[in-house]
């Protein structure tokens, strides 16, 4: 594995740990926490990227956002819309949290938590990238070389020929002590337009993956897609330098 990712509040700033555990709803710890619009939709990075620069961590009863830290309370329940793809079950975050996204989204914004544990991960409990991919996406763009934080993809790995990940839909890899399904292409959204640490747009880069990938169709129906969506068959532990290797 060549890098590994942890986002601890949907839409705020990537971590990239040297390990991580993995149970089989996802990594323990990731997309614990997001944020919801006043309608109780997701606000995302595809709305702003104003908070991919916060560093968010947390730990059984607190959360620390970029140096504001308040015990972790919860409040009123809240049924949160995921574009239509599903709705989660949350409850509202108390405390300075709705002033302090409030503030800087320009709107009323929530933190909520998820009822499940990883109940803000999209469709699956993992994702996967190859660094071939990203390679090959600067090459056919002919941009400097693409920074792949901005896909936020749990799990990346080296080797291997560009794209190689879209043919193993249904196979399994083992990673560290922990085995993986691969299934469908991740369709991607504005959010990897911006950039990974101070959230301007930066990059077209849904333009340029369409440029040679086209729209295709993945489970989710027709999108731009790059990278693939992974369950968990048996869970464990993954580290960075771990080999990805049929199971």
């Amino acid at each position: 594995m060549s890098r590994l990712t942890v986002v601890p509040v949907k839409g705020l700033r990537a971590e990239h740990p040297a390990s991580v555990v993995v149970t089989p709803t996802g990594i323990v710890g990731d997309r614990q926490f997001f944020l919801v619009d006043a309608d109780g939709k997701l606000f995302s990075a595809s709305r702003t990227g104003a908070f991919l620069g916060a560093r968010a961590s947390w730990s059984p009863g607190f959360l620390d956002v970029s140096g504001v830290r308040a015990p972790i309370e919860l409040g009123p329940a809240v049924e949160a819309d995921f574009y239509g793809l599903k709705h989660v079950a949350a409850h509202e975050v108390l405390g300075p949290w709705s002033a302090y996204f409030t503030e800087r989204a320009g709107q009323p914004v929530r933190l909520v938590h998820a009822d499940e544990p990883n109940g803000g991960c999209d469709v699956h409990a993992l994702t996967l990238l190859g660094e071939a991919s990203v390679g090959e996406l600067a090459s056919r763009a002919g941009v400097a070389p693409v920074d792949s934080r901005r896909f936020r993809m749990s799990v990346e790995f080296a080797g291997g020929a560009p794209h190689a990940e879209d043919g193993w839909a249904g196979a399994e890899f083992r990673a560290g002590s922990v085995v993986l399904r691969v299934g469908g292409p991740v369709p991607r959204c504005a959010a990897t337009t911006r950039d990974p640490d101070g959230g301007a747009t930066d990059l077209k880069t849904l333009h340029l993956i369409k440029g040679y990938r086209g729209v295709t169709v993945g489970e989710l129906g027709r999108g731009i897609h790059f990278g693939v969506y992974a369950d968990v068959v048996e869970p464990g532990e993954i580290r960075v330098g771990d080999e990805l290797a049929p199971a």
